[in-house]
């Protein structure tokens, strides 16, 4: 079972949608199901709200929950809102 989303930055939320208008290929860095970091690059599509947790939606179809993000586009995640 997952933990409870921890909302994440709001401005950080808006360089993400700023990296998905741009629907330019960058580097994320997240935190898998096992808690292992993982680095792929990708275009970012969209964000959808998936049972009360925010996800990004990526090129390929993949779903990454905002709060297990680290890293996108060398801008890294500092707090939550």
């Amino acid at each position: 079972m997952s933990k409870k989303y921890q909302p994440i930055n709001c401005h950080f939320y808006d360089e993400l949608e700023l990296l998905a208008i741009r629907q330019q290929s960058c580097l994320i860095q997240y935190l898998n199901e096992a808690e292992k970091m993982v680095a792929i690059t990708a275009i970012i599509l969209d964000f959808k709200i998936i049972d009360q947790a925010e996800f990004m939606i990526l090129e390929s179809g993949e779903k990454i929950r905002l709060d297990k993000l680290v890293s996108v586009d060398g801008k890294v995640l500092k707090g939550f809102c």
